[in-house]
């Protein structure tokens, strides 16, 4: 069986942390700044993890168990 190809988009999206989860990053922080308040953008700056009802599609783009 050949070897399972990963979606670029995901591998660029998602990284997987030591205990096994998935993190990602929050949208809407990258242009029209201006009209953001200070504390929105700074909630948008730190990282979330993966819902766990996306999990499975998420590992399912990166080929993992």
């Amino acid at each position: 069986m050949p070897k399972l190809k990963t979606k670029s988009s995901a591998k660029k999206r998602f990284k997987l942390t030591g205990t096994g989860k998935l993190k990602r990053k929050h949208a809407f922080k990258s242009h029209i700044l201006t009209k953001k308040s200070k504390k929105r953008k700074l909630k948008l700056t730190h990282s979330a993890l993966v819902h766990k009802s996306d999990v499975g599609s998420v590992k399912q783009m990166l080929n993992l168990k």
